[in-house]
């Protein structure tokens, strides 16, 4: 739909006037014929070329004047400027449609991808709906086809502009620089007249013996009258042959000009005229092509014409495809679907009166209500063996540690502990603990109340009401984190001696008491952790920009702001403990306790903990000769190199963390946090730690990391 516009016939040497046989400017402009562009296989049909028509004599009349090139230059510097303007608006509207088809293909995608997520009604409206997006999708490409075809009138009338324009340039240099020389010569002819008439006037009057002719001393006294008469007519004979020769040359230039120079500046100006304005003509004549076709294909796309060879199933209108959604049947799909899910019919409905209220001859005995009742003991272990430390909370307990599976059970764990307290105590019975040590722990309300505190200090609760955190749409309960593969935090009641934990936290924790890390993570090599892994970039690196592109872009301070010491802590080991291949997930704020800074913390201290740094001691060097030149551009192009010269897991860690900053660069206004901020603050960890000379450098490394920060973009290709 390109429609190029060929500019070679427009050239046409019908109205050029041969040297040899030169015309005038009216001859060869009736001479000229009106040309058109060719027509194209997808554009429009141009017009067919009309008849020469005889022009005006007032048009002559001006284009043989002296002001016919000038004229013509001013009429020509309209045309490239009418051309100018339309490509620009040509342009402007190519942008306009090709944002508006994408976005209605993004958005025609978007709805599709809604309905294939079930989230939303099936069935037959499913069927339709995504029918009508792809109608739409075909009205975007039509919209983008249509962008195309603009942009391409833009890129051609462009280009007939600036051809027009080294011609108007071309021809304004020659046209005007002959018709100066013309001029000029009718000058140097007027000055040697005067010369001439005025030597002739002191001539007569010197030969009529006129007194008042004028001083005659000479350089040996005053000069006789036939001496004075005798040297004028010397000088008017010289003024004469002056004065002839200016008039011979000013009538040969005159001639030259008004034969042979003017017409042909005159036609080629004409032609070049007739040329940008047919090429501006053929633009419109395509707009308004494209435009009828595209409403066209609009058009059949929403209802397409009836053909007898097509099914009728494939070429149906938009009213067809929304007229065959079926609510009724859809609805009864639906509530169809669930018949599977019916519920087993309850026993019949009867009045059980509580065993209290029964008669005294049929009220149960004590041993017999607590059989069934009673409830397990909680799954406690109590470690009585080391000296409680005096103060300590867990002392109140008889120095004695308890663990949680997770941190929801811990707190189910405090609450039932309490229950079953009560329960015991009511019952004058006390649990035995599981390490069959003898044990029997008692429970005042006041230790109850403690054991329910300190279980809640430890233990995030289970939902917003008490976090102030909205409920997330993750699992929180043990059980389901499990299921998940999150890694159950633990929740410990530090008492004198050492802690022991439940047989499901040492499961979780990957071994026994001298087991080594599962995955260790920090304090390795970037090519360690690419052989193992097999990802250019570390697992956690990964997740830790993930966790602050989600949640800390709009973080005041973010990497300037230090986390909880104990939530980095616990981060680290998750991150050291986890099994591989299933990397702990940081899309859930609970995964690091709703605490992005340590998230940041936790990245830093990962790239400062490199055995060798980000930036290699090897391309150090390099890195600090690059930061000492004062030229940006320079040093950007230096920098460069030098990372592209870096080993693949540095490269690709690299990338992954300046594409990182340079996102969190862009939400300056709201964190604060601008390129030399986050220079700042990450330049040690990427660069090393030095000590001696070298501390001298840490400038040096803060201009590296602003330099290839605010040049992210120029340096790495951003996908």
């Amino acid at each position: 739909m390109s429609g190029e516009y060929n500019r070679s016939s427009a050239n046409g040497d019908e109205g050029s006037p041969s040297q040899e046989n030169p015309v005038s400017p009216s001859a060869a402009a009736a001479a000229a014929t009106t040309t058109s562009a060719p027509s194209t296989s997808d554009g429009p049909q141009t017009p067919h070329t009309s008849a020469p028509i005889a022009r005006p004599k007032v048009v002559d009349d001006v284009l043989s004047s002296d002001i016919g090139i000038s004229t013509l230059l001013t009429r020509l510097k309209q045309s490239i400027a009418s051309a100018r303007d339309f490509a620009n608006f040509l342009k402007k509207r190519s942008k306009l449609e090709e944002e508006a088809s994408a976005g209605l293909k993004a958005l025609a995608r978007s709805q599709a991808e809604g309905l294939r997520r079930g989230e939303g009604r099936g069935e037959t409206y499913a069927r339709q709906v995504a029918e009508v997006m792809r109608t739409h999708e075909r009205l975007a490409d039509h919209g983008m086809q249509f962008a195309l075809s603009l942009h391409q009138m833009h890129e051609d009338l462009s280009g007939l502009a600036a051809s027009m324009e080294r011609a108007r340039k071309e021809a304004k240099h020659d046209g005007l620089d002959a018709e100066k020389r013309a001029a000029d010569a009718e000058a140097a002819m007027a000055k040697a007249k005067a010369k001439y008439d005025g030597l002739a006037e002191d001539y007569d009057r010197a030969r009529t013996g006129d007194t008042k002719a004028g001083r005659r001393i000479g350089l040996k006294g005053p000069k006789s009258a036939e001496q004075y008469e005798g040297e004028l007519q010397r000088k008017l004979a010289a003024a004469d042959q002056e004065y002839q020769d200016r008039v011979r040359a000013a009538q040969q230039q005159r001639r030259l000009l008004v034969t042979e120079q003017r017409p042909r500046f005159i036609n080629m100006l004409t032609e070049k005229c007739r040329e940008c304005d047919a090429g501006l003509a053929l633009q419109l004549q395509k707009l308004a092509a494209f435009n009828e076709k595209l409403l066209l294909g609009n058009g059949l796309a929403v209802s397409p014409l009836p053909t007898d060879g097509d099914d009728n199933r494939s070429n149906r209108s938009l009213r067809d495809i929304v007229a065959d959604i079926d609510n009724e049947a859809d609805f009864h799909a639906f509530v169809g679907g669930h018949v599977g899910k019916i519920p087993a019919r309850p026993s019949e409905i009867q009045y059980e009166p509580h065993p209290t209220l029964a008669p005294k001859t049929q009220r149960p005995t004590i041993a017999q209500q607590q059989q069934p009742q009673q409830p397990p003991p909680p799954s406690l272990t109590v470690n009585t063996g080391g000296p409680s430390q005096s103060g300590s909370t867990a002392s109140r307990y008889g120095g004695g540690a308890v663990h949680s599976a997770a941190s929801a059970s811990a707190y189910g764990t405090g609450m039932a502990f309490q229950q079953q307290a009560g329960q015991l105590s009511s019952y004058g019975q006390t649990p035995s603990t599981a390490a069959g040590s003898g044990y029997t722990p008692q429970f005042s309300p006041v230790q109850q109340q403690q054991a329910y505190n300190i279980s809640q200090q430890h233990v995030p609760p289970p939902n917003a009401r008490e976090t102030g955190y909205p409920t997330p749409p993750y699992p929180t309960s043990a059980g389901e984190q499990r299921g998940s593969g999150y890694p159950p935090p633990t929740t410990t009641v530090a008492g004198g001696g050492s802690a022991i934990a439940l047989p499901s936290q040492q499961q979780a924790r990957g071994g026994g008491p001298g087991a080594g890390p599962v995955n260790p993570v920090f304090g390795v090599s970037l090519e360690e952790l690419f052989a193992r892994d097999q990802t250019p970039v570390p697992m956690v690196v990964s997740q830790c920009i993930m966790a602050v592109d989600h949640f800390g872009l709009e973080v005041e301070g973010i990497y300037r702001m230090s986390g909880t010491s104990s939530h980095v802590t616990a981060l680290r080991e998750a991150f050291t403990n986890q099994p591989p291949h299933t990397p702990l997930d940081l899309r859930h704020p609970a995964a690091f306790y709703h605490d992005v800074n340590s998230v940041a913390t936790l990245l830093k201290q990962f790239f400062r903990d490199l055995p060798d740094p980000l930036i290699p001691g090897a391309a150090y060097g390099t890195f600090m000769q690059a930061a000492r030149l004062d030229d940006p551009s320079a040093r950007r192009d230096a920098l460069h190199q030098a990372i592209n010269d870096l080993p693949d897991p540095h490269y690709a860690t690299l990338r992954a963390l300046v594409l990182h900053l340079h996102r969190v660069m862009r939400f300056e206004r709201v964190n604060r946090m601008g390129s030399a901020s986050l220079a700042v603050c990450f330049a040690p960890s990427l660069m090393g730690t030095h000590t001696g000379s070298q501390i001298a450098d840490a400038s040096l490394q803060a201009r590296v990391l602003q330099t290839i920060l605010e040049n992210a973009t120029a340096i790495f290709d951003e996908d």
